[in-house]
């Protein structure tokens, strides 16, 4: 089970322009994104931490999704 919710997903998946989706596909896209969400949060923490602060701003995230963008690619 994950934090994320699986309808949602589904209704993500259905704007890309599914017509059908099995509820089996929400779960792995809903799971994925949970694991892709923790890494980036991870990278978010450790980049405020480095600033000196313990609250996670808007520009960590930013960060930390760039972060991740470039090592993934």
């Amino acid at each position: 089970m994950t934090i994320i919710p699986v309808a949602p997903v589904g209704r993500v998946i259905r704007e890309a322009g599914a017509e059908r989706i099995s509820e089996s596909a929400s779960e792995e896209l809903a799971r994925i994104l949970e694991e892709y969400g923790m890494k980036i949060s991870s990278e978010a923490i450790a980049l405020a931490r480095h600033a000196g602060r313990k609250t996670v701003k808007e520009e960590d995230i930013k960060m930390a999704f760039d972060i991740a963008r470039k090592t993934r690619d």
